[in-house]
């Protein structure tokens, strides 16, 4: 038998485009392909952005510049680093677990990159939907544990064999409290008609979207409480501060991975900046509406619906506007004109960019990802936020954060939740 002709081919990739599914639950394996490209090329583009907007916004905290040196107002710093990253010498230490200490990073690496199977940035923009989501999410994300225990131990030195039992207890601790945070949010998903809820990812959010409000507002105040408990947990999940103390180097020089060196480094940075990805996701997912624009059900008309797609093209120009007027403010000096122009040409970019997303046909497919992404930019600044505003927990402080305040904490909001649901279940279904 022969092959399927170019026709059967062509048939196959355009059948999704006609489908209200995402790729996976479609069964179109080209189309996943297609998105999991896209969201490793998404990915990537934004952990090299959110290098050099830390950079950039700590800098700016302290009243500093920040990078400058490379490319305009030093937006080639990220290349720049990666590049030098690549050409280090990659050391590892003689006495060191061969395999073990090569397979670590790449196991944080995959741990971080798998969670985005099932984020979804719009009703049908995700690889695919699965009924179990939020379980797959955290079952997957506490994988990066048996990575960083495995760069300490392959080591073989005192250093990084501390920071990574420190790094796994802190994680593993908060991963409790995270938990409570998360099944208190499941529970409010029930309160519907059927009375059953969802664990799907995408389900989550048309729940909040069918009740009419996100769920950091549900059962005022044990939403935001919910949410409060899951926002501390995530950070202290992702070792950053105030709680990296994986990485404090007073007492540990630089935690799980001080033998690492060059590219298995990077995949250490890489996997912590999609790790905050990652979370922050789940996060905007369960309390925050997902991909849904502010007051989809209260603001619903036509003059309100195009009011809001106007957002992503205003958003791009605005950030065109602040490069012409970084611009103009930029010194007159001829050693300048390279980053002058070189600024000028980015706004200019980012002026094109927001005009394409005017156009109609382009507003309506990107509204979803566009309120998504803006979600979590808020919760990748808050990251910076707290980096330059909190000194660092010590670890006892850490450990006593989790296991007395936000423990218990967690199980009252989880009780609480559940009471308050089944009385509203019993309205529901007297």
């Amino acid at each position: 038998m022969g092959g399927p002709t170019m026709g059967q081919i062509v048939q196959y990739v355009e059948s999704y485009l006609s489908s209200d599914k995402t790729p996976g639950a479609a069964g179109n394996m080209f189309w996943a392909l297609v998105y999991i490209m896209l969201v490793f090329v998404g990915l990537s583009v934004a952990v090299i952005a959110m290098n050099w907007l830390e950079r950039k916004i700590l800098a700016h905290m302290q009243v500093r510049l920040g990078p400058m040196r490379v490319g305009p107002h030093g937006l080639l710093q990220p290349i720049a680093d990666a590049i030098k990253l690549l050409l280090k010498e990659d050391i590892m230490p003689a006495e060191a677990d061969g395999l073990i200490f090569w397979v670590a990073p790449f196991v944080v690496v995959l741990a971080a990159f798998t969670v985005f199977v099932v984020v979804p940035f719009g009703p049908t923009h995700a690889i695919t939907d699965m009924n179990i989501g939020i379980l797959f999410m955290l079952g997957v994300s506490s994988l990066s544990v048996l990575g960083i225990v495995m760069a300490g131990w392959a080591s073989n030195s005192h250093y990084p064999l501390i920071g990574a039992l420190r790094s796994s207890a802190q994680m593993v601790s908060y991963e409790v409290a995270m938990g409570l945070a998360v099944v208190s949010a499941v529970l409010m998903t029930s309160l519907n008609a059927t009375g059953t809820g969802t664990l799907s990812m995408i389900g989550i959010v048309e729940a909040q979207q069918a009740q009419g409000e996100w769920f950091i507002f549900k059962f005022f105040p044990l939403g935001l409480i919910a949410f409060f408990i899951f926002a501390v947990a995530m950070v202290a999940e992702t070792n950053r501060a105030p709680f990296d103390l994986a990485e404090a180097e007073s007492e540990l020089t630089a935690g799980f991975h001080t033998e690492y060196s060059g590219f298995r480094w990077s995949l250490f940075f890489l996997a912590e900046y999609s790790a905050m990805i990652a979370v922050s996701s789940i996060a905007v997912t369960l309390w925050l509406g997902g991909w849904l624009r502010p007051f989809p059900n209260l603001l619903h008309n036509s003059t309100w619906d195009l009011v809001f797609s106007l957002f992503p093209g205003v958003t791009f120009l605005f950030f065109a506007a602040m490069c012409f007027y970084n611009t103009a403010r930029m010194p007159k000096h001829p050693l300048f004109r390279i980053q002058t122009i070189g600024l000028a040409g980015f706004g200019v970019v980012l002026g094109l960019i927001g005009l394409v997303l005017f156009v109609p046909a382009v507003s309506t497919r990107i509204q979803d990802i566009f309120w998504f992404s803006a979600k979590v930019a808020g919760f990748m600044y808050l990251y910076i936020w707290y980096r330059g505003t909190f000194p660092r927990y010590r670890f006892d402080q850490l450990m006593r954060m989790g296991w007395k305040v936000l423990l218990p904490l967690g199980l009252g909001v989880l009780i609480l939740t559940a009471s308050v649901a089944l009385l509203q279940e019993k309205i529901w279904h007297p």
